[in-house]
């Protein structure tokens, strides 16, 4: 079973896109099938298998969530978080205000998938391997 310390650790190594791949290939590693990070407070829920789960505390104060979708903003805010040009928290923030209550690493698919509060799937990415 993985332990919260083992994921840090793995994710203290991601500074840039690229290293993602890297990350993801260690979460394999350790059995981590997949993660919800949630965008109003940042917090994080990694999930193996038999229900094992582990969550990280919330980062910051709630971020308000928008109750309609933006789905344009929420590509363009994307893009230049891929590219480096915001950090994590500012686009958790970003992500709430389009509408998006958490998103879900599948690593078992190998999909990013951007849900709403009622989990109606809003963009589905494949992950690079």
């Amino acid at each position: 079973m993985f332990s919260l310390e083992q994921i840090k650790q793995a994710y203290d190594k991601v500074k840039t896109g690229p290293d993602f791949t890297q990350y993801i290939q260690e979460l394999i590693a350790m059995g981590v099938e997949g993660y919800d990070t949630y965008t109003q407070d940042s917090h994080v829920v990694y999930y193996g298998a038999a229900g094992h789960q582990v969550h990280t505390d919330q980062k910051h104060p709630d971020f308000a969530l928008a109750t309609t979708v933006n789905k344009p903003l929420l590509i363009q805010n994307l893009v230049q978080h891929q590219d480096g040009q915001s950090d994590y928290i500012t686009f958790c923030q970003q992500a709430a205000q389009c509408g998006i209550a958490k998103w879900r690493i599948d690593i078992l698919e190998m999909t990013c998938t951007y849900l709403t509060a009622e989990n109606h799937a809003v963009l589905i990415e494949k992950i690079p391997v």
